[in-house]
């Protein structure tokens, strides 16, 4: 750790500052900031690996023990200095004087966040660290996997898990450290299929082996070929790591002793210390290889980090342009500018209403919008028109054969041409509302869409629009429609009487 302190020591801790930084401005809810993010299924031994990562206690136990993502931020102090935490979460923010608090904060802030009970959040929770003891590194430690719901879980708590561990390792800006026990079958590793699916080539992907201490005898050599790439390919290789079992949690075993216990396993193990004089296990070693990966992926990253920095910022200067410069401090000024802004939109609103186009905002034309709508309304008379015509030339050839009387050739009686005529009106007025309604849609959507532009930057007067825009409301016009149709079937004149010429007429 020294030596790598030394050596990283002027450009460690300046990368991983500012991408933690940007972290906490809100940055990378619009960007991918890089990061290394901790999946597992559960019981792989991933809180063991953070504890000995970051030498506090962490919420471990049966079940889901880590509700929300857990952004845990490790700065190295110098030598002599003391310990330091803080949590934050939501508008929360917390220093944490002693070590054996942490467990207890984080526990307080998942119930805070995802409910007192098992269920998981997708909000970040962030604990900062600084001690001589830990690396230089950040990590996102995430929920374990689990398959079955246990009781107070929803049905689908797997499907929640996987997909809160898709959103982060999916990132092309993601490194995702795979934990798994060497006790499990790596090629039926859950977390390690999930990662291979959103990384492939495993170029962004490290595996960590875990509880080498509890390998059956005969299968170590399997656990040596994992480490050494030769089963599971993967770009970024493999580490193995022996951290606290439970039965040394429950003696009190410190973790700095643990560290010590751990290089002495693999120091005198008979198979296990060709990996440990490889470089290849215990936790210092793995803490070395992650802060030089983490580094390295932050410099790849940063080009394109800064690109699209640059971008975001253009296009938020040019979001502020279009909010304008505000009103004015001076009461009479304000009432001027008021004035001035409801006569623009005022203007603008005739404009759309004549077909003009407009010099701002988006182009709108409810003119052209309204000419479209009736022009679907005239396709639909001209082919009830020409129904009409069909079915009441129809009548006139059966009525001339069957009842008629006095009447002219040529002529149908007319109570049965007002019973069709009245049918046909009848017929149009449900359509003529449904688009009379359409209409009074279009133009309220335009409407609204002029007074979000015309007011950006002011929501009172946005919201005022809205509420009138409510009241252009169209039961007048529904209601004057419906009127219309039982007037025109209430009065049929002799101008209705239509006469259909027929090639031959019966005497």
């Amino acid at each position: 750790m020294t030596t790598l302190n030394q050596q990283y020591e002027e450009k460690v801790r300046p990368c991983i500052d500012l991408i933690d930084s940007l972290r906490s401005l809100g940055v990378e809810k619009d960007l991918a900031l890089p990061a290394i993010a901790v999946i597992g299924d559960q019981s792989s031994g991933k809180s063991s690996v953070l504890e000995a990562l970051s030498g506090v206690a962490l919420p471990r136990g049966s079940g889901i023990v880590t509700r929300c993502p857990l952004e845990l931020k490790m700065k190295r102090k110098n030598g002599g200095e003391g310990w330091y935490g803080k949590i934050s979460y939501k508008d929360h923010e917390e220093n944490i004087e002693n070590p054996s608090d942490v467990e207890k904060k984080i526990r307080e802030a998942q119930d805070e966040m995802a409910g007192i009970g098992v269920g998981i959040s997708a909000d970040l929770i962030s604990l900062e660290i600084a001690s001589p003891d830990v690396p230089d590194l950040t990590l996102i430690d995430l929920p374990g996997i689990t398959r079955v719901a246990v009781k107070g879980q929803p049905e689908d708590i797997e499907h929640q898990i996987k997909r809160l561990i898709k959103k982060f390792i999916t990132k092309q800006e993601t490194i995702s450290l795979v934990v798994v026990p060497c006790t499990m079958d790596i090629a039926t590793t859950e977390a390690l299929r999930m990662a291979q699916e959103v990384d492939p080539d495993g170029e962004r992907t490290l595996g960590i082996l875990t509880k080498p201490d509890l390998v059956d005898k005969g299968t170590e050599q399997t656990v040596i070929d994992i480490v050494h790439n030769e089963v599971i390919h993967l770009k970024k290789g493999y580490m193995i790591v022996r951290c606290r079992g439970q039965q040394e949690i429950t003696n009190e075993v410190s973790l700095a002793e643990a560290i010590e216990r751990e290089k002495a396993f693999f120091n005198d193990h008979a198979h296990f210390h060709t990996l440990y004089n490889e470089g290849q296990a215990t936790v210092p070693k793995l803490a070395e290889k992650l802060t030089i990966e983490l580094v390295e992926h932050i410099e790849r990253s940063l080009p394109r980090l800064e690109e699209q920095i640059e971008e975001k910022l253009a296009q938020t200067q040019a979001e502020l342009e279009r909010y304008g410069t505000g009103p004015p401090t001076d009461p009479a000024e304000r009432l001027i500018f008021l004035i001035d802004k409801v006569s623009a939109f005022t203007q603008d609103a005739i404009g759309l209403a004549t077909g003009e186009e407009l010099k701002c905002g988006d182009k709108l034309n409810v003119f052209s919008t309204l000419r479209r709508e009736f022009g679907k309304w005239s396709i639909h008379l001209d082919l009830s028109g020409n129904n009409f015509n069909t079915r009441i030339e129809k009548k006139v050839e059966d009525y001339e054969d069957r009842y008629r009387g006095r009447e002219l050739p040529g002529f149908i009686n007319y109570k049965t041409f007002e019973i069709m005529v009245k049918e046909q009106i009848k017929q149009l007025e449900e359509p003529a509302v449904k688009r009379l309604k359409d209409i009074g849609d279009a133009v309220r959507k335009v409407f609204l869409q002029l007074a979000h532009s015309s007011f950006i930057g002011f929501p009172n007067l946005t919201k005022t629009a809205k509420v009138l825009s409510l009241k252009l409301t169209f039961f007048e016009f529904d209601r004057h429609c419906q009127y219309f149709c039982l007037s025109k079937c209430a009065i049929l004149n002799n101008n209705l009487k239509i006469e259909y010429s027929r090639p031959k007429s019966k005497p």
